[in-house]
């Protein structure tokens, strides 16, 4: 009996865990995001690098996901966990645009 609770565990596990979970790095350098434009799955981490000389963000315009100052080097993820179209910018230097694009 114990041996089939602890497979119905894992396969519980299995079945919330996406196998199609990915992570997807976002270069920000010389004032742009790097890719500008992405489409991921649902579950994707997204992390956005700083690799510029001065401090941006990452900041979803409807307020789902905000970053503070990223310094060189600095990271900021985030796992997309629903579908939808979810457009970014950096605080400090709005002209900076991007948008992640998720699907199921």
């Amino acid at each position: 009996m114990k041996i089939l609770l602890n497979a119905l565990a894992l396969i519980s596990l299995a079945m919330v865990m996406p196998v199609w979970a990915q992570e997807v790095k976002v270069d920000i350098k010389e004032f742009m995001f790097g890719p500008k434009d992405l489409t991921v799955t649902v579950g994707t981490k997204v992390t956005w690098v700083n690799d510029d000389q001065i401090p941006h963000t990452v900041a979803e315009t409807h307020k789902v996901f905000r970053s503070g100052a990223l310094d060189t080097h600095d990271s900021f993820s985030y796992v997309f966990t629903t579908p939808g179209e979810f457009e970014y910018f950096c605080v400090l230097h709005p002209q900076m645009v991007g948008k992640i694009v998720v699907s199921q």
